[in-house]
């Protein structure tokens, strides 16, 4: 229960959230030590609401705040001590805050809003669940509140009816890019009451060259209060691995503009695979090979929908001479069978199988079907990523098993040849990327998230990223068609024998 001296301490903050940020939280101890207050930049957002509803005349104006930014300079904890503000210094206040993905809701934005709960002196004015923090004082439960909404563009019921008349409303749009225009046009009808205090913050880095988010920077900027933020220029963010960035890519690279410069990328997204690389693959003719390159089939298995499970072939260089095959809707026997079949016809040296999904069951009928005479091995794309090269002489971490292969096939393309099939080069070309929290490992786009864009799952694609998921040594040859092995002339110089 709230204390009245502290209730009128906290009333004193209701149009001044940085002072009400400094009072509230303990700065310099325990998760906060080393620490005496918000960062600069964090600082001047708080002030900006501040002044905003401080002056009568725009106090009941919506206040609409975009800022894009390099990656690590505590855009979640911001919007923390803006929802705890929100909340504290304004009896049924409404917050509703969403984010890009389900997942950065929960695993970040979620739980930062979680920690700074915990840590200010009101602490016991909310009650925690996993998706909102609703008032423990009787009777206002479902009033004051904050909710962390995921979003669909086919379902959005929940921007629809945010009002507040009268009170407060704040919406937060946490790594905004990736929030579809659908709602943000539907969020609009949240700034619509009258007398209400209407607070709009948008944050994130700006993976997209379109979309709302980007046109907060542009069309429609005399809407909104931006600023663009270098992390390099942010007290507190991990430097060294900004300046990482940076020498790997490059200053002008769209990854040092999007992750650290706060800039929009240069082309529409952050596209892992270009379009050109694929075009050249489908395009070039099949290169010549070496007896001795193992023939890999990968597959990636798919139950039943719209997705399909893919072979894909390939041997050295060249995907394209033996045709590859797909299924929609058949079960793990039969799959694995028809595999089995491909294998007579083609005699892989190795078959690399998804392990999701009927894909274990694949795997188990294969070595059932094909015994000792060809290895059968599971993939698993969330296993452990490692190094991979992602051109000649750049070599990049991975987050995760997939972003390995998917990086070893980008570096592949340049020099390979693709079979002619739309399919397979919209797969190619779907996914985003980005990195994994605070580090320098590539991570691709999930599935999920493509579908939430409108697109299918790449499973053409990480069918034939599967025979990159480990190194398969040569095949033997007949000796007629070996090299000839080649001496030591005692002068450091090699020739042929005989």
């Amino acid at each position: 229960m709230m204390s009245s001296e502290l209730a009128e301490a906290i009333g004193g903050f209701t149009h001044d959230p940085l002072g009400y940020a400094l009072y509230a939280f303990p700065w310099g101890e325990g998760a906060l030590a080393g620490m005496t207050g918000p960062r600069g930049w964090q600082r001047h957002v708080l002030a900006e609401i501040g002044a905003h509803l401080a002056n009568p005349a725009t106090r009941h104006q919506p206040l609409r705040i975009a800022r894009a930014s390099g990656h690590g300079i505590g855009k979640s904890a911001l919007v923390a001590m803006v929802v705890k503000w929100a909340l504290d210094t304004c009896p049924n206040a409404r917050v509703l805050v969403t984010a890009n993905t389900e997942s950065q809701l929960d695993t970040k934005t979620g739980p930062e809003i979680a920690k700074w709960a915990q840590l200010a002196l009101t602490a016991g004015w909310f009650r925690q669940t996993r998706r909102a923090l609703t008032a423990t004082a009787a009777g206002h439960e479902a009033a004051w509140r904050c909710d962390l909404v995921t979003w669909s563009e086919h379902n959005t019921e929940a921007f629809a009816g945010l009002h507040n008349l009268g009170r407060r409303i704040v919406l937060v749009f946490d790594e905004a890019s990736g929030i579809a225009d659908a709602v943000w046009e539907v969020a609009l009808g949240a700034l619509t009451d009258e007398g209400t205090e209407l607070i709009w913050l948008a944050l994130g880095n700006p993976t997209q060259n379109t979309g709302a988010f980007r046109e907060c920077f542009g069309k429609h900027r005399s809407l909104w209060r931006t600023a663009q933020i270098d992390a390099r220029e942010v007290e507190g963010v991990n430097r060294a691995y900004l300046d990482e960035l940076v020498a790997a890519y490059g200053e002008d690279s769209d990854v040092a503009r999007v992750r650290v410069r706060g800039l929009f990328p240069s082309s529409g997204t952050m596209q892992f695979i270009p379009l050109d690389l694929v075009e050249a693959a489908r395009r070039r003719s099949v290169p010549e090979g070496l007896p001795s390159d193992p023939v890999i089939f990968g597959v990636d298995c798919a139950r039943f929908g719209d997705d399909e499970s893919v072979l894909a072939i390939r041997c050295g260089r060249d995907a394209r001479s033996r045709p590859w095959k797909a299924w929609r809707g058949v079960d793990a026997m039969q799959l694995a069978g028809d595999i089995a079949l491909e294998a007579a016809r083609h005699r892989p040296d190795a078959i690399f199988v998804d392990a999701g999904n009927i894909g274990a069951a694949v795997v188990d009928r294969l070595r059932q079907l094909l015994g000792s005479d060809v290895p059968v091995m599971e993939v698993w794309f969330g296993g452990k990523g490692r190094e991979a090269e992602l051109e000649p002489g750049v070599a990049v971490p991975t987050a995760n098993k997939r972003a390995e292969m998917w990086t070893r096939m980008r570096a592949w393309l340049a020099q390979a040849a693709l079979p002619d099939h739309e399919r397979l080069r919209d797969d190619l070309i779907g996914p985003t990327y980005g990195f994994a929290a605070d580090d320098t490992r590539v991570q691709l786009e999930r599935k999920p998230d493509m579908k939430r864009r409108g697109l299918p799952s790449p499973d053409w694609a990480d069918a034939l990223a599967c025979t990159f998921a480990e190194a398969v040594g040569p095949r033997a040859v007949p000796a007629w068609l070996a090299p000839p092995p080649r001496e030591d002339d005692g002068a450091g110089r090699y020739g042929e024998l005989g």
